[in-house]
């Protein structure tokens, strides 16, 4: 890749599947039509049995048993957190997905983008962009549904630093911009502005191979 930088997970398994688009298109449609029944748990494993120790693990298990899909997103996210800080990808990202599919059932789309937008983070920090690509390309999409700028500026951010470390340079520079104006239009943290505006314009890598050099 034109970064040069190893990406030691893309061999390996991550962590829960998505549930599929056409099941999520039906359970949107259920939601409109006030169909909304307790969803079946397609798409979802057992939790694996390294991970069922610990308060938050208690916590999220206890939640999940009573199909509190809110307070079990909440205690994964939670759970993706501790795992970050200890540099533990493979638990991140099933604690990850684990947060976006509850999210999902309980109807709460702006936390299930911001957690679509937290994996891109999660598999960017762990060495692999082009995975992340697709969470942050479906938080976007999802925030703007909702109207949601702030969410939708930290996404495009996240996405535009995963293309230019793929040496998409163009593109990446041109999310950075979107991402750069949508922050500042939702009233972020200036430190988030700013972020966005170097990445805009970041300088490149003698001898990086990218799509342009400017």
């Amino acid at each position: 890749m034109g970064s040069g930088h190893a990406h030691p997970h893309n061999d390996r398994s991550w962590g829960e599947p998505r549930p599929g688009l056409f099941g999520r298109l039906v359970g949107r449609a259920r939601t409109m039509l006030g169909l909304q029944t307790s969803p079946p748990r397609t798409g979802l494993r057992e939790l694996p049995l390294a991970l069922r120790h610990g308060d938050l693990a208690t916590r999220y298990l206890d939640a999940e048993r009573d199909d509190d899909h809110r307070r079990a997103g909440t205690a994964a996210a939670s759970a993706m957190d501790r795992a970050i800080e200890d540099g533990e990808w493979w638990a991140a990202d099933i604690w990850a997905h684990r947060g976006l599919w509850h999210f999902e059932r309980a109807d709460l789309p702006l936390q299930a983008a911001r957690q679509a937008r937290r994996i891109g983070d999660l598999r960017s920090a762990a060495g692999d962009p082009d995975s992340a690509r697709r969470y942050y390309a479906e938080a976007i999409d999802e925030s703007r549904d909702i109207g949601a700028e702030h969410e939708q500026g930290l996404a495009a951010l996240g996405l535009g630093r995963a293309l230019l470390e793929l040496g998409e340079v163009t593109s990446g520079r041109r999310l950075a911009g979107a991402a750069e104006t949508l922050l500042a239009r939702a009233g972020a943290p200036q430190g988030e502005v700013e972020s966005a505006r170097r990445l805009r314009g970041e300088e490149l890598v003698v001898g990086e191979q990218t799509e342009e050099r400017e």
